[in-house]
C-alpha cells in the first residue's frame, strides 16, 4: 500500500474541488481502489502503485485544463477522468489522442495521420512511410504515449539506425542514450512536447522509456512493448528482418521512413521498400503512406519536397 501526497498549485481549491465537493466526488467514484483525501491545496492519496500512477496522469489533465480557464465544470471533469478527448476550448476532439504538456491537445491533424493512428489501432504492425514533416513520427510517439497510459504496454522502445546523414559525428562520449542523442532527437522532440520534463526522466531512469539502436536490438524478445523503429530506409532488408523478428507478446512495432531520403553509402541496399512490397497485402499488417500534402510544418517545405522531387525527374 502506497500514499502520495499531490499539491493543487496555481488553482483556487474552490474551483478545483468544485460546488459541496463535486469535482473531487466524481474524482472519487472514477478511482474506488484509492482513498483519496482532499483537504486546502493538497490530495492525499493512498492505494496500490499503479493505480495511484493512474490517478497522478488524470489530475495532471485535469489541473492542465483548470489552470487554463480558472473553471472546471462537473461535466468537463467527468470528461477528464473517462479519458475523453477535450481541447483547450472545451470541445470534445475527434482525432484526439493524448493530452500534452500544458494541457496540450495532441492529436491527428491530416486524412492520412487519422488513418495511421486507426491502423495502429488496429494492427500490431504498421508501416508509416512518406516526406520529411508530414507527422508519421509525431503521430506513432503519441500512440506509444497513449498505449502506455493506457496500461496496453509498459514500455516505449525507441529505435534508429546510427548512419549520418553525409556528415561525422565522430567520437561521441556518454552512455548509450547519450550517444544516441544526435540521431534520435526527432523522437525526444515528439516526447518532451507530451510528457513533463521531470516524468519524461523518470521514465528513462527506470528503462519505461528505452533507446535502442538498431544494431543492439539482435537477440532480444519484446514483450508488453510499444517499439518504433525511425528512419528505417536506412536499414537493410536482413537488419528489418532481424528487427521485425523481435516481437514478442503484446507488443505493437511500427516502422517509419522517408524512402527518398536514404542515408546508406549504397541506397540500393535500403531494406524498407523491398519490406513494405513484401508485406504491404498480409493480413494484419498495415502500410500507411504519406505524400507532401501530409506535410504541417512550415508552409514552405511542401514547396522544397515539390522542388526536389522536380530535380529528380529532369536527371
Amino acid at each position: 500500500m502506497a500514499e502520495k501526497v499531490f499539491y493543487i498549485e496555481h488553482i483556487d481549491p474552490v474551483v478545483f474541488f468544485g460546488v459541496n465537493n463535486s469535482n473531487l466526488a466524481v474524482i472519487k467514484n472514477a478511482f474506488p481502489k484509492l482513498k483519496i483525501v482532499g483537504r486546502n491545496n493538497t490530495l492525499k492519496v493512498i492505494g496500490d502503485d499503479a493505480e495511484i500512477t493512474r490517478f497522478e496522469e488524470t489530475l495532471y489533465n485535469i489541473t492542465a485544463y483548470a489552470e487554463k480557464f480558472n473553471t472546471l465544470p462537473v461535466a468537463m471533469v467527468h470528461d477528464l477522468v473517462n479519458d475523453k478527448g477535450v481541447s483547450l476550448d472545451g470541445k470534445t476532439e475527434e482525432d484526439f489522442i493524448i493530452y500534452g504538456v500544458n494541457g496540450k491537445v495532441i492529436k491527428a491533424r491530416t486524412k492520412t495521420q487519422r488513418e495511421l493512428v486507426a491502423e495502429i489501432q488496429k494492427n500490431d504492425l504498421v508501416f508509416a512511410v512518406g516526406p520529411a514533416g508530414s507527422g508519421k513520427t509525431y503521430n506513432a510517439v503519441a500512440m506509444a504515449v497513449r498505449a502506455l497510459k493506457h496500461k496496453e504496454v509498459k514500455r516505449i522502445i525507441l529505435c534508429r539506425p546510427a548512419v549520418e546523414a553525409e556528415e561525422s559525428l565522430g567520437f561521441l562520449p556518454g552512455d548509450m542514450r547519450e550517444k544516441l542523442n544526435p540521431y534520435l532527437q526527432p523522437l525526444y522532440d515528439a516526447l518532451m512536447d507530451m510528457i513533463p520534463a521531470k516524468k519524461l526522466a523518470d521514465m528513462f531512469e527506470d528503462n519505461t522509456i528505452q533507446i535502442a539502436p538498431l544494431a543492439y536490438m539482435r537477440g532480444r524478445t519484446l514483450d508488453n512493448a510499444f517499439v518504433i523503429l525511425d528512419e528505417a530506409q536506412n536499414a537493410t532488408l536482413n537488419q528489418l528482418k532481424m528487427f521485425l523478428t523481435r516481437m514478442g507478446e503484446r507488443a505493437k512495432f511500427v516502422v517509419t521512413g522517408d524512402v527518398t531520403q536514404i542515408d546508406l553509402s549504397d541506397k540500393s541496399k535500403s531494406g524498407l521498400p523491398k519490406t513494405i512490397h513484401l508485406f504491404e497485402e498480409i493480413d494484419g499488417i498495415s502500410v500507411v503512406k504519406f505524400n507532401q500534402q501530409d506535410i504541417i510544418r512550415h508552409r514552405l517545405v511542401k514547396n522544397i519536397v515539390d522542388l526536389f522531387e522536380t530535380l529528380k525527374t529532369t536527371k
